[in-house]
């Protein structure tokens, strides 16, 4: 299946060829290797953390900055 078949389902069942292939996955054996990009990002963020120059907001909050 490529991208262009999956715009052409309808987001319920995006959502449920997504989960399936979450579960899928799930039972594999053997571990999946973090990609390095991802390590550097999250330890640029706790960085930012640690430093005062980020923080956490709850879920609410976040909604209501966006408008939901």
């Amino acid at each position: 299946m490529n991208i262009d078949e999956l715009k052409k389902l309808s987001k319920a069942e995006r959502l449920q060829a997504m989960e399936a292939l979450w579960n899928a996955m799930l039972h594999e054996n053997g571990d999946m290797a973090t990609p390095e990009w991802h390590e550097n990002i999250l330890a640029q963020r706790k960085k930012n953390i640690e430093n005062g120059r980020a923080s956490f907001i709850s879920l609410s909050e976040l909604k209501a900055s966006r408008g939901q």
